[in-house]
């Protein structure tokens, strides 16, 4: 095992940090919002056409068919930069479910069009409020029943893949009469959630058993990387600031109490990649290893950024609480990648119950 990038994997991150610093300022962000935009639809094209949205994909349904550690490698560079695209939602979620549980026909037809962001698509699996993955929607003969809320980025979304009532999941055209999407509030202005209700919806059951679970452990590597990114960018942030900010005749970095904070912070960042390294290695070769390796990296990962993206306000001052600062773009991320994927409890649940010696003792009731 090399806890290190490879010299294509450097290229790699490069490529994209280029692209989306060029393609994604904080002022291009500001832009959208002020515009009432979901998301950067250009963007998302040029992603698709340099081959980022194809990378864990396989290469007979139109991918790269590279390692998670190579989407890891995507994914921090889009939490680097905030990027207002559904690469969570399409690419890490969505497109894994299919790739994990559909057949040979969902495959063939799906994830070729989400490689290439013809499609874009989502995962609904939470209902409201509280810890649980519930399945209170319901498929009878071929016909979706109930609602899902909050659903990411399901207003610009064609495709859901849904879970169902018994832990099943399902494939749903989002565009069809029996499917309502009403949109939330929602903390982070740059990925919408929305609320889905099935009518008698047409449904496609996938054929994949039990395999929320590591789809889930999966996602969570994915998200762990995307939180590392944002959170070294708050990192450097606060850093910069530090050093250009003048107080009582000295550079506010020159204080003790500053270069604490923002050497603790360096060091939960690296320990929050190194983590998400090791969950991304786990991911493709060891899969016994992975729901301790994915729980382990959500949780230091949710811890880095969490401290990141507040102490970056803190040592903004007054002026990292305003719209004009930049600080609060990470702020709102952190928020809305903490109160997903079921949160702190249930990672620190999984973790331990999958501590050697420990298998099992302790039962989270959480998910499936």
């Amino acid at each position: 095992m090399n806890f290190d990038l490879s010299d294509e994997q450097k290229m790699l991150a490069e490529q994209a940090r280029g692209l989306l610093s060029e393609r994604s300022p904080y002022d291009h962000l500001r832009a959208l919002i002020d515009a009432g935009a979901e998301w950067d639809e250009s963007l998302w094209r040029e992603l698709g056409e340099m081959g980022f949205l194809g990378v864990a994909i396989p290469e007979s349904f139109g991918g790269l068919g590279m390692s998670a550690l190579d989407l890891g490698v995507i994914a921090q560079e889009l939490g680097r930069c905030n990027a207002a695209v559904p690469y969570y939602s399409s690419i890490i979620l969505c497109a894994d479910a299919i790739r994990l549980a559909g057949s040979d026909i969902q495959k063939a037809e799906w994830l070729p069009k989400l490689a290439s962001g013809e499609v874009v698509g989502t995962f609904a699996y939470a209902e409201g409020p509280g810890p649980s993955f519930a399945t209170g929607v319901k498929l009878e003969g071929a016909k979706l029943n109930g609602s899902k809320t909050p659903v990411a980025d399901a207003g610009i979304a064609q495709l859901a893949v849904v879970l169902v009532a018994g832990g099943g999941l399902a494939l749903v055209d989002l565009n069809q009469s029996g499917v309502t999407r009403t949109k939330l509030e929602s903390f982070d202005q740059l990925r919408a959630h929305y609320r889905i209700d099935f009518a008698d919806a047409a449904a496609e059951m996938m054929p994949g058993k039990n395999v929320l679970a590591t789809l889930l452990d999966r996602a969570a590597v994915q998200a762990a990387f995307e939180a590392t990114g944002a959170a070294e960018a708050c990192l450097t942030m606060a850093r910069d600031y530090a050093l250009d900010r003048q107080i009582f005749g000295r550079s506010l970095a020159s204080f003790q109490a500053i270069k604490h904070k923002l050497a603790e912070l360096a060091v939960e960042v690296e320990l929050a990649r190194s983590n998400a390294y090791f969950g991304a290695w786990a991911a493709d070769e060891s899969p016994d290893d992975l729901p301790a390796s994915a729980s382990a990296a959500r949780l230091t990962a949710l811890t880095a950024f969490e401290n990141g993206a507040r102490e970056n306000l803190q040592v903004h001052g007054g002026i990292g609480y305003t719209q004009e600062a930049n600080c609060h773009f990470y702020y709102r991320r952190e928020r809305t990648l903490a109160l997903g994927l079921g949160g702190r409890d249930y990672w620190t649940d999984r973790l331990i119950n999958h501590q050697p010696g420990l298998q099992g003792q302790i039962s989270s009731g959480k998910a499936a």
